[in-house]
């Protein structure tokens, strides 16, 4: 009898099978999700919130854009969509596969009032049930190094923004100071899983998280990806000196 091989795929610096990968993966985001937003803003000193600002102001957003905003988690950049947007006749999609951030995320929209402009939907970025060019914006806020096929990801997302529509996808990235990338690492290795642990009581899904952040592509590889899925025109942002990357994709 052949001994059947199975395909292997990064899960932090380990290899697991490819079927294994969104089990493990939701299953660490439904443990984090209730100190998911208090982590972020330890872990980055706040920055997380500027960052995120930076990319609304690249979104371009017009007046009854529809707009899609891809694991969404809990609910931070939908949220500044929303706002961004206003009652202009447009609306915000905030999808995740994980329905236990979404959730978190949702109540969040509601309470500030803007659920009139926004409808949840748990999806599979690879297989998302949405109609070709459906929006003239979408977006992913780190969340592509946790899918299991980042390309079909790109390529789906490619399939529902409209014609002259954009995608921006931020992602943890490749420091470009040799002196950035070293202190980057000694505080990601030995601070990042402490304060899991201290603030959320979990110190392996947060050093799961850092190690995820080793094995994404660099800017140019994603870059390489962003084309191969059919885009047109893409350009790349680094922030604070290539700790986070800003991916923008225009689809002709």
């Amino acid at each position: 009898m052949t001994e059947q091989k199975h395909e292997k795929i990064d899960f932090g610096f380990k290899d697991i099978p490819v079927e294994e990968k969104q089990g493990k993966v939701g299953e660490i985001f439904t443990n984090v999700a209730p100190k998911y937003d208090l982590m972020n803003d330890a872990m980055s000193f706040g920055m997380h919130r500027l960052w995120k600002r930076y990319l609304i102001k690249l979104a371009g957003i017009k007046p009854k854009h529809k707009i899609c905003d891809l694991a969404s988690g809990t609910g931070d950049v939908a949220m500044l969509l929303t706002k961004e947007l206003g009652d202009t006749g447009g609306n915000v999609i905030m999808s995740d596969i994980n329905k236990e951030m979404l959730d978190i995320g949702y109540d969040k929209i509601f309470d500030a009032g803007l659920s009139h402009l926004v409808e949840p939907v748990v999806a599979n970025s690879e297989s998302l049930p949405f109609a070709d060019s459906s929006f003239d914006l979408v977006t992913m806020v780190f969340g592509l190094r946790n899918i299991t096929d980042k390309k079909r990801a790109l390529s789906e997302m490619h399939r529902i923004v409209k014609p002259g529509g954009t995608v921006l996808v931020m992602e943890f990235s490749k420091p470009k100071s040799s002196l950035i990338s070293y202190a980057y690492d000694k505080y990601s290795f030995n601070v990042i899983p402490g304060l899991g642990k201290f603030f959320a009581g979990d110190s392996e899904s947060y050093r799961y998280l850092v190690e995820s952040i080793r094995r994404h592509p660099n800017q140019e590889q994603l870059q390489e990806w962003f084309y191969e899925a059919g885009f047109d025109s893409c350009s790349i942002t680094n922030l604070s000196s290539g700790v986070v990357a800003i991916h923008k994709g225009v689809k002709y």
